[in-house]
């Protein structure tokens, strides 16, 4: 009997039609009535970190934002945001969605894997009915971030914890399926027998077209 398959899901840009840590962002900062200029802030200081450093630095940045803050409160302000966008339209990219469900009727386990954090992630695997959460998870002290965090999940990461994953759920990896739409996202999709990039990321495309993987249009619906 072949072992069991799974359906590795990228988030942001990917599942998702925008980026839930800085949507996430701004929305939690007008909660809390900060003005616009902090988040404007933010943004620059995450953006000098990944010119200067990399897309994990720029992660580790963002993170120290929460440094502080209640995680119970994050976690409340994170259902408020995913709410807030279902009832905008337009959250999900329809035809990742679509697959997601399909792997889903097929008995494949769904594993949402991203660089964003639990008050984001949390009420998305909910809505879609996701097995498992594989994503950045900052340190919480007493019950508050640290503004701390060991190990983004971007680029290797992301493939290490898919691997650890394979192997507590007896997954075979040759069988299973993966989405991304970023070039970080290499690493995750060469591990599975079943890549399919989603959007236009140039160099992911040619890496796909050389590759001969499928590839799937990034349309919000």
């Amino acid at each position: 009997m072949s072992r069991p398959a799974a359906a590795f899901f990228d988030v942001d840009d990917t599942l998702i039609a925008v980026k839930s840590v800085f949507r996430f962002l701004a929305f939690h900062l007008r909660l809390r009535g900060r003005p616009d200029t902090e988040y404007a802030a933010v943004r620059e200081r995450v953006r000098l970190a990944g010119e200067t450093g990399t897309r994990t630095a720029a992660l580790a940045e963002y993170f120290r934002t929460f440094a502080g803050r209640g995680e119970a409160e994050l976690a409340g302000h994170g259902r408020a945001w995913f709410d807030a966008e279902l009832r905008g339209g337009r959250l999900f990219h329809q035809p990742v969605l679509d697959r997601l469900r399909a792997h889903a009727a097929t008995g494949e386990a769904v594993v949402l894997v991203s660089g964003s954090f639990p008050p984001c992630l949390d009420p998305i695997a909910e809505h879609v009915g996701a097995d498992v959460v594989l994503c950045s998870r900052p340190e919480v002290l007493d019950g508050h971030y640290t503004g701390s965090v060991a190990t983004p999940m971007i680029g290797a990461a992301k493939a290490a914890a898919v691997r650890d994953c394979a192997e507590a759920l007896g997954l075979d990896l040759a069988a299973c399926s993966a989405y991304g739409d970023h070039v970080s996202d290499l690493p995750l999709l060469d591990l599975v027998g079943r890549p399919v990039v989603v959007g236009a990321d140039p160099v992911l495309v040619a890496h796909a077209a050389d590759r001969g993987w499928p590839a799937l249009a990034g349309v919000a619906g």
